[in-house]
């Protein structure tokens, strides 16, 4: 999407996928809303930066998580965003590529925006977990980005990598891969993501 016009352009936009850690951000929209203590603020950050499921775990039952992905949906326009049908698995909420880079533009033309820029662009090399999440978009000289992982039996392997580019363009790079070979998913979105950023103008 292009921020200043609003234009979109993309390719299986609005297929379904399960958001892995993706629903960090929609959440973390939601609960940044509301009247925040310190331990909630450190938490939404790490949920954010180093993607830390146990901050997930407890800020999707403090915050309502079934309910604030609905409650962000209807504020940011997001079409084919929902909860899962498991309240206890929000790596199995439902977004689109084309959802995504809405809630970016809402994200930034939102009161929200400084705290949420600021734990993303935050974001190292390595996860919480250990996972090396600098694929895709991450690492790229003037992106910030969320990235998404997940293994789902039997053999699913989900990699995203959701972000804005020079506070200009919002791009989202959902992928699966059936083969469950993290290397082959890794250099699958790897490749998608530089052939979409060089379109942009981006070469490094």
């Amino acid at each position: 999407m292009d921020l200043d016009s609003g234009q979109v352009i993309s390719q299986q936009g609005d297929q379904p996928f399960y958001s892995a850690s993706l629903s960090k951000l929609i959440l973390a929209v939601d609960a940044v809303q509301q009247p925040l203590s310190a331990d909630d603020q450190d938490l939404i950050h790490r949920a954010l930066s180093v993607s830390d499921d146990e901050a997930m775990d407890v800020l999707w039952t403090r915050f309502d998580g079934m309910d604030a992905i609905g409650r962000v949906a209807a504020e940011a326009g997001l079409t084919g965003t929902h909860a899962p049908d498991d309240p206890s698995q929000w790596g199995e909420v439902v977004i689109t590529a084309n959802d995504m880079v809405r809630l970016y533009r809402y994200i930034l033309g939102s009161p929200v925006r400084d705290t949420i820029v600021a734990a993303l662009s935050s974001a190292p090399p390595t996860a919480a977990d250990g996972f090396d999440q600098a694929f895709g978009l991450l690492g790229v000289t003037g992106v910030y980005a969320k990235q998404g992982w997940m293994y789902y039996l039997p053999s699913d392997v989900y990699l995203h990598s959701a972000g804005v580019l020079d506070n200009r363009y919002a791009v989202a790079v959902l992928t699966t891969s059936p083969t469950g070979n993290w290397t082959t998913a890794r250099q699958s979105i790897n490749a998608v993501s530089k052939a979409l950023l060089a379109k942009l103008g981006v070469t490094g």
